[in-house]
């Protein structure tokens, strides 16, 4: 058997959770550079923008969401370009690529003076991120084994949703101390760790010997791949229009002191933890009833926390609820991606993380607008609300779109090749 055959027949259990425990550190060190802005928001803005900050806090903080915005825009580019262009590339040999692209962008990031140079440095070492979890992904369902796809994924998810646990606390409470700067410095080392992992734990696994950038890209001619983007990309932005201004919301809405910061982020990622595997089981179980029921559980969560924000316990159930309910809506959200992608899986394993990061862009960017025009940072809720309810019509469609297309006698492509009913 050749290197490139390498899978959970062949391999020890051991060497298969080691492999997986490899793959879970990149997403925690993908988790901690893309989260950690949000805890150090403040600190960043006063460093980077003096002048604006000398002038209004609120003016700063919403400009500094432009570090955030940077690197969900990265994301965005980065996904289906990597994917598509190197889906034939050996699996191994393109997670070692991308996590060494991954080290230098966050050095660069915690080492450049002024504020536009960190932001495109955001956006640079943003453009990894995509491809890893997409090839991370494939890479876990290939050692898992088959009917397991979601939990797969939701393990590579994990690293990321742990790492709102442990890692993005630990490094805002660093950055609070030393610097945000430093806290960067510490993302990147974590980086270079997990590059080590990876080459001693993940098997060599071989690229998609019959992609091609002209297949890949067929994914965007199918309405129902269109239809899962926007599901993410709206849907989801409805957790990053809260999470990037969690801290100011703590200080300046629940009244709470800046050492408590960290506190908020360890139970909005214990949230996150414990949605995303949830939701990882249940999507394999049922794709559209695991939708509906995240989309209703987020919607209503940002109801509770938007209505019960100035009291600490109503922040602290408000944040738990909205991390469970939207990772949860991750891996459901890229199951479903998959299934609609037929033949272009490199691409739309990727292209989750590229919608994700959409609504990443979208959540803070509006956000920002809202603190901006003097209307308080409990406005982010409202305006997540909205995009939630948006992402709620967006689901209805695409599974009406099945109904039809089933009642028609046209039946409906899981990403093993076969078919599977409307129900699931």
């Amino acid at each position: 058997m050749t290197p490139e055959n390498h899978g959970p027949t062949t391999l020890s259990p051991a060497r298969i959770r080691f492999a997986l425990l490899a793959l879970a550190m990149g997403g925690f060190g993908i988790g901690a550079t893309e989260f950690v802005a949000m805890g150090l928001l403040p600190d960043m803005a006063a460093d980077l923008l003096p002048g604006l900050a000398a002038e209004s806090t609120d003016a700063a903080n919403a400009a500094a969401g432009w570090i955030i915005s940077a690197y969900a825009l990265g994301v965005v580019v980065g996904a289906p370009t990597i994917a598509a262009a190197a889906a034939r590339w050996p699996r191994k040999r393109l997670l070692l690529a991308l996590l060494a692209a991954f080290s230098i962008g966050t050095v660069a990031s915690a080492l450049l003076p002024t504020f536009e140079l960190v932001v495109a440095a955001r956006f640079l070492a943003a453009l990894p991120h995509g491809a890893y979890f997409g090839i991370a992904s494939l890479v876990a369902a290939s050692l898992m084994g088959p009917g397991k796809r979601a939990r797969g994924v939701a393990l590579v998810l994990s690293g990321l949703t742990i790492a709102n646990v442990v890692g993005v606390p630990l490094i805002t409470w660093l950055g609070q101390q030393a610097g945000w700067r430093i806290a960067y410095l510490a993302v990147a080392g974590i980086f270079a760790a997990t590059f080590l992992a990876v080459a001693v734990a993940v098997p060599w696994q071989a690229g998609d010997a019959g992609a091609t950038m002209k297949r890949e890209l067929r994914i965007f001619t199918r309405a129902q791949a269109w239809f899962a983007l926007a599901i993410g990309a709206i849907g989801f932005g409805g957790l990053f229009a809260v999470y990037s201004y969690v801290a100011p919301l703590a200080t300046e809405v629940t009244g709470l002191p800046e050492g408590a910061v960290p506190l908020v982020l360890v139970v909005f990622g214990l949230g996150m933890t414990i949605g995303n595997l949830v939701g990882g089981r249940l999507a394999d179980w049922s794709v559209r009833r695991s939708m509906y029921l995240f989309f209703g559980i987020l919607a209503g969560a940002l109801v509770l926390l938007g209505l019960t924000a100035q009291h600490p316990v109503g922040l602290g159930v408000g944040v738990f609820l909205v991390g469970a309910s939207a990772a949860a809506l991750s891996p459901t959200i890229q199951a479903r991606l998959m299934d609609v992608a037929r033949d272009s899986q490199s691409i739309a394993a990727a292209l989750n993380h590229s919608a994700l990061n959409i609504g990443n862009s979208l959540g803070a960017i509006l956000g920002g607008i809202v603190i901006a025009d003097g209307l308080g940072y409990v406005a982010p809720v409202w305006v997540g609300l909205l995009l939630t309810g948006a992402g709620i019509i967006l689901a209805i469609g695409t599974f009406a779109l099945d109904r039809a297309r089933q009642r028609r006698g046209i039946p409906l492509p899981s990403v093993t090749g076969a078919f599977r009913p409307v129900g699931d």
